[in-house]
């Protein structure tokens, strides 16, 4: 993934604002690889080719504001900073991450289908184990995920060869 790729840094962080790993540096780590891997994996299919990535920078990505409302994030007191990192959410990345953590199975056909070039090792997103759901129990919960994942779900089921796996899915 290009590292001027912003949006999927915000996006990461919204999903980790949203919901919060357990206690410790360990888990805090393990559920920023967590959330970071998915974001990365909806990134490149959301932007597949370099002027995709490019455009996403012209054009600007549509915010937290609805994925906010969804989880019940309250921003009265952030920082001019955060509020311009909100700004770069992009709400359908952060849906696709939503799905791909909900479910293993769409997050390795997922990965399958990216570029290898652009996405490393995703093993934490597709073989979570028990240390990865102990890290992040909000973050893996599709019960808990399905507002936000169900947002932009039929987009990123409609992929080439994805559609097969819509039965992985939780729920």
């Amino acid at each position: 993934m290009s590292t001027d790729l912003v949006p999927p840094t915000a996006a990461a962080r919204r999903l980790l604002t949203a919901f919060p790993p357990s206690a410790g540096a360990f888990s805090r780590a393990l559920a920023e690889a967590q959330a970071r891997q998915a974001v990365t994996l909806a990134a490149a299919l959301r932007y597949p080719t370099p002027l995709d990535a490019e455009l996403l920078h012209l054009l600007g990505p549509s915010g937290s504001a609805r994925l906010d409302r969804l989880t019940g994030a309250d921003h009265q007191d952030d920082s001019d900073d955060e509020a311009g990192r909100r700004s770069w959410v992009d709400e359908t990345v952060v849906s696709w991450a939503a799905c791909l953590l909900a479910a293993p199975a769409l997050a390795a056909d997922a990965h399958r289908l990216a570029d290898r070039g652009r996405v490393d090792e995703v093993t934490r997103l597709t073989r979570p184990g028990g240390h990865e759901h102990a890290a992040a129990p909000l973050l893996r919960h599709p019960d808990l995920l399905e507002p936000v994942a169900a947002l932009h779900r039929a987009p990123l089921l409609e992929l080439p060869a994805l559609p097969e796996t819509e039965n992985a899915l939780p729920g």
